[in-house]
């Protein structure tokens, strides 16, 4: 099991970077109604964040993941 405040840090920084919104991402962000995100930037989020932390994340628990903390959560439980 990954270190949670690590897994977190990471995670805002590829969302960050990824809808080029750094310093507006925040822990219960959610990817749509906060951060603007479509369905495409959803795509590449998970597809970075599966390079990042060298893991596949399924489709199903992919469509899960709709905040920040989801995206944390999956991770820490899966690296």
């Amino acid at each position: 099991m990954a270190d949670a405040s690590e897994v977190e840090a990471q995670v805002i920084e590829v969302v960050g970077e990824q809808l080029e919104k750094q310093g507006s991402v925040k822990i219960d962000s959610n990817f749509i109604e906060d951060l603007d995100a479509d369905s495409l930037d959803t795509v590449e989020i998970i597809m970075s964040l599966e390079e990042k932390f060298d893991i596949e994340i399924s489709e199903d628990d992919a469509q899960k993941m709709v905040t920040v903390k989801d995206a944390v959560d999956y991770i820490s439980a899966n690296v």
